[in-house]
């Protein structure tokens, strides 16, 4: 029997908006992903550490405050630095198409933006994870 995905779905920041996460949590869910959701407002450390206490596979982070290109890296550097840099990153959210290529350089493989439909979110994970 295989293993379930883990998968994280956090909100960092005091982006208090969560319905896109939650979508995307269920949809996970329904995909037959084993899904964890921190709830809003998390800092990047609490983030770290619940992936971590999870053993999770795959980190989503959702955000609408603008703040993505603070509180995203941190969130990557944090796992990098507890040795837990093999977990697949992806982010959504209010995110400007000039901010993805730093993300993407900050170790996020993937970023979704509002319209993207949560099957190509499952597909994603489902294809890139790293095992």
């Amino acid at each position: 029997m295989q293993k379930k995905l883990r998968v994280l779905i956090a909100k960092p920041g005091l982006d208090g908006h969560d319905r896109g996460a939650k979508v995307v949590a269920r949809a996970l869910r329904d995909a037959g992903m084993e899904v964890i959701y921190t709830g809003i407002r998390q800092t990047p450390e609490a983030i770290v550490t619940a992936a971590i206490q999870e053993d999770v596979d795959v980190i989503g982070l959702s955000c609408l405050s603008g703040a993505h290109n603070v509180l995203f890296p941190k969130v990557s550097e944090g796992l990098k630095a507890k040795g837990k840099g093999d977990a697949l990153l992806f982010g959504g959210g209010i995110i400007p198409a000039e901010d993805i290529a730093g993300l993407k350089a900050a170790g996020f493989a993937e970023i979704f933006l509002p319209g993207t439909d949560t099957g190509d979110v499952v597909k994603f994970i489902n294809e890139n994870l790293r095992r």
